[in-house]
Formats: structure tokens, C-alpha cells, sequence
């Protein structure tokens, strides 16, 4: 195999991962803030309500 392309990929392979945990963890944490509670309640709501 080609040593550029081994070198890519490895380096894909292990920042790729740790680029989607971070946006993993960022999304887990605007999911979870108490301060959006208001937010979702409303949204989940929202097919219940009638204009």
C-alpha cells in the first residue's frame, strides 16, 4: 500500500473519531441543559396543539 494513503487514513480514522465524539458530547449537553427544558416542553407539545 501506499505509504501517503496508509498515513491519511490513519490519521482520518483517529481524528475522525474524536471529531464525532466531540459533536457527540456537544449535542448530549444542549440535549440535557436544564435551561432548554422550557424549550423542549413546548416543542413536545406542539402536535397536541390546535391553531
Amino acid at each position: 500500500m501506499n505509504e501517503t494513503y496508509r498515513a491519511l487514513a490513519e490519521f482520518a480514522q483517529t481524528w475522525g473519531l474524536v471529531y464525532f465524539v466531540a459533536i457527540f458530547l456537544c449535542v448530549l449537553a444542549y440535549a440535557l441543559n436544564p435551561r432548554r427544558k422550557s424549550e423542549f416542553d413546548e416543542a413536545a407539545r406542539l402536535p397536541l396543539s390546535e391553531d
